[in-house]
Formats: structure tokens, C-alpha cells, sequence
């Protein structure tokens, strides 16, 4: 069981180069309940449905981590765990009725919380439910699977390979028990080594690790020692996550010196893994550059909608994003997930809080999925879908990224690229093109 230390929720620096880590826009605070729940079948109509993503929430973990601040609930009773996938296939059911006709998934997820805390056999349910609900395949597209230490055994790892995993993710964050245990995460470096070694040997997928910089007497030599240890099982992909502490986390601290020493860390994990063959996707996400290319068809993040499942999971269409009520503290958490599994059918046919997107919304997302990543956007194809181009939309913004050499110089006319500075900076550039509305809902939401 995590210790929780009392949380404190104080303010970011202005000047701090975390402020946010912008994973999708708007963020779930920004979401408001819907006046009169719209039917998904109006949300949907018109939609084009050729390249769809599907994400499956399962909000279950063996313990919650520290850090952690996803929606999520830590060792279920069982007859809860039967009730989410009874409530899971009735969405399925009833999501699958309202799509369009010709819907075609392009990728699949399975996230959470912890997907392999579910049971070989019930993990066999979540595909079984999926595949038959929407007629899709789901060995023949990209999906990609969270696990844990824990929960990455052998039988687990052989239905995900025989259902066709193309990508397994760990967050291992250190591997050093110690860093391991003042993050909020007690694990023991053994268990770590033997999923490691299960996923190598029962698994034919993608192996991604992820690890965390800016632990509590974490220091440039641990750091290394962990990227390097990571680098021994020669994953395909790492992630390198600063550690962020959030209102009714298990942790908590603000202070410069702790923001220049995870600058310091996340430049050292950067040059790191560059100098050992990995390319930079992300400010987050390094490839192998030998690992075959990642399989992902005609998929693009900024315009393709999403099918969420599960009380965790977000829905995208182009002018509406949807989901659940949202909560990281226990008791909302615990609420949110009981209501869920008392849903009939019928009730999961209408998007329940969400955000309406308008053409400006729909001018910063585009953005905020293209300049983050280490690709930079195509102006060529956001002056075909807005007519304009980004700087002429967003001159201030733009003119302080130049003013801080966040951008790149002298690159393709047709390219707006961070700078590797700027990829550093990512998680202040990606708030500085948050609207006003939006900063107001966020800011106005009281977190539970």
C-alpha cells in the first residue's frame, strides 16, 4: 500500500517549463455536463469514419502509485471487475448501433488504469466483446496494451500475443527500488525484471518502457543507471515522463531548483538515448531507429475521431468531445466507476459532459497535435483545412516562440518545427495556445 504525504496544491511558476502535459485538447476539466445529453447518433452524423481510433479504459490497478493521476481504482472487488466488462459490452452494443454505416477502426488501445489487471480470461472477454460489437478485427490493426510489473505475467502476456498486441507499455519509472519507492510506486526491481523478461518471451509486440525524471535525491548517476538498464532489454520505444505532482496525488512539491534540476535530467536522458540509436518522437517518446517502422496505416491524430469505452475513456468527433464525469480522488473515482456499471443500454447511446468545439478550438487542437511532435506541423495542410496560416492566426504566440529560439531556422517553407529547445520546453508551449475559455473552465473546476 502507497503512503499518501499530504498534497499540496500550489500554483506553477510562470515561467516553469511544466506547466502541463498536453496529451489531448482540451483536458477533461475543461469538460461540462451536456444540456439535455445529446444522442451520439447526432454527435456521429456526417463524421467521417474511415480511420477511426478505439480506446478501451479499464480503471483498475493492483495499487495507485504516487504519482499517479489518471482515473483509476486500485484492487476492485471481483464482482466489480464482472460488472465494468457486463457495462463495457452494453456500451459496446449500443455505441456500435449509432456509428455510421462503413465505420473502420485504424487502431486500437487498451488503457487505463492497468489493462492486465484483468485475468487472462477476462482480458479474452474485453476482445471478444470488442471484436463482435464492431465487427472489427483486431488482430489486423495497431493496438497497443498497458501493463504493469505485476501484472505482466506469462498467461496474460500469451492472450494479448495470440489476439495480435502490436505494442505492450510498461511504466517501470526507475529501477531502482529505492526511486521506485519515494515516487509512490513500491515495486521491487525483480518483479520489474522478470515482466521484462515475460513480455521478451511470450510476446512478439513493441516493448515500450517508461521512466520518470525528477524523483525525490534522484541524481544524474541513478539516472543514468536506469536509462541504461532500460537500454539492456532493447526497447523499441522509451517514454521519459518529468515527474509532475497533482491536487489528491500522493505527492507534492513546487520549487525552481526542482524545475532546473528535471531540465537538467531530461536533456541528459535526451542526449542519452541519441547517442544509442533512438530518434526523438516527442519530447516524451524516443524509437529505436532500427525497430521496424511502427505500424499505424493512415492514422491521423489531428482530424481522425475516436470511440472511447469504458467510464475513463474520452470520445472525439470533429465538433464534440465526450466521456464520463472525471475524478482523481479516491471517493470520485470509487463513484463514477459504481454508477457505470448500473447503466442499461439505453443510457449509453447520449454523451453525457463533454466540450463543443468551435473553428477556433479546432485551429488550436490541430496545432497543439502537430508542434509538439518532433515532425513539426504541415502548414500546407492546415491552410487546406482552415484556410490560414498558423501564424496568421496566432502572431503573439508565435512571436514569443521566435523571441525564445524555441523554433527551428531555416527549415522546409512549408514546416513549423520545435527547435530541440523547444521540444524541451513542450510542456509550456503546448499551454500557451490554450484559449481563454478553455483557461476558464480548467481553472474553474474543482478537482475530486
Amino acid at each position: 500500500m502507497t503512503t499518501a504525504l499530504t498534497p499540496r496544491a500550489e500554483p506553477v511558476r510562470a515561467d516553469s517549463p511544466y506547466q502541463s502535459y498536453v496529451y489531448a485538447y482540451p483536458h477533461k476539466s475543461a469538460y461540462r455536463p451536456f444540456e439535455n445529453r445529446p444522442p451520439l447518433a447526432d454527435l456521429w452524423r456526417g463524421e467521417d469514419v474511415d480511420a477511426l481510433s478505439l480506446y478501451t479504459h479499464i480503471p483498475f490497478c493492483e495499487m495507485r502509485c504516487g504519482f499517479c493521476n489518471l482515473f483509476t481504482r486500485s484492487t476492485p472487488p471481483a464482482e466489480q471487475v464482472t460488472a465494468y466488462l457486463g457495462a463495457l459490452e452494453r456500451q459496446a452494443e449500443a455505441v456500435a448501433e449509432v456509428l455510421p454505416e462503413g465505420a473502420r477502426f485504424a487502431r486500437a488501445a487498451l488503457g487505463g488504469g492497468t489493462p492486465t489487471y484483468l485475468t487472462a480470461e477476462e482480458l479474452t472477454r474485453v476482445y471478444d466483446l470488442t471484436e463482435r460489437a464492431f465487427g472489427v478485427d483486431l488482430s489486423r490493426i495497431p493496438v497497443s496494451v498497458e501493463t504493469s510489473p505485476a501484472t505482466a505475467t506469462p498467461d496474460r502476456l500469451r492472450v494479448l500475443d495470440a489476439r495480435g498486441a502490436t505494442r505492450i507499455s510498461m511504466g517501470v519509472q526507475s529501477f531502482l527500488d529505492s526511486e521506485a519507492h519515494a515516487a509512490g510506486r513500491p515495486q521491487k526491481r525483480a518483479e520489474v525484471d522478470r515482466a521484462l523478461a515475460a513480455i521478451r518471451e511470450h510476446a512478439s509486440a513493441d516493448l515500450n518502457v517508461d521512466l520518470i525524471y525528477g524523483i525525490e535525491r534522484q541524481d544524474a548517476r541513478t539516472w543514468a543507471h536506469s536509462l541504461d538498464t532500460a537500454l539492456e532489454w532493447a526497447p523499441e520505444e522509451v517514454y521519459l515522463y518529468p515527474l509532475y505532482v497533482r491536487p489528491l496525488t500522493g505527492l507534492g512539491r513546487r520549487a525552481r531548483e526542482w524545475d532546473d534540476h528535471r531540465l537538467s535530467l531530461y536533456r541528459q536522458g535526451r542526449d542519452h538515448l541519441l547517442e544509442r540509436g533512438y530518434e526523438q518522437v516527442s519530447m516524451r517518446m524516443f524509437r529505436r531507429a532500427d525497430a521496424p517502422a511502427a505500424a499505424d496505416p493512415d492514422h491521423c491524430c489531428q482530424t481522425d475521431g475516436m470511440v472511447g469505452l469504458g467510464c475513463g475513456a474520452r470520445s472525439y468527433t470533429a465538433g464534440a468531445h465526450y466521456s464520463f464525469d472525471y475524478a482523481v480522488g479516491v471517493g470520485g473515482v470509487r463513484s463514477i466507476i459504481a454508477d457505470y456499471v448500473d447503466r442499461d443500454r439505453a443510457d449509453f447511446t447520449r454523451a453525457e459532459v463533454g466540450f463543443h468545439l468551435d473553428e477556433d478550438e479546432r485551429r488550436r487542437r490541430h496545432l497543439l497535435q502537430s508542434l509538439l511532435r518532433a515532425e513539426g506541423m504541415d502548414t500546407a495542410a492546415y491552410a487546406e483545412r482552415f484556410g490560414s496560416h498558423p501564424r496568421q492566426d496566432f502572431p503573439g504566440i508565435f512571436a514569443a516562440l521566435d523571441e525564445r529560439g524555441w523554433l527551428e531556422r531555416g527549415g522546409a517553407p512549408d514546416l513549423v518545427r520545435l527547435a530541440p529547445e523547444g521540444l524541451a520546453h513542450s510542456d509550456a508551449i503546448g499551454p500557451m495556445f490554450f484559449s481563454a475559455g478553455v483557461r476558464a473552465l480548467m481553472a474553474d473546476y474543482e478537482a475530486r
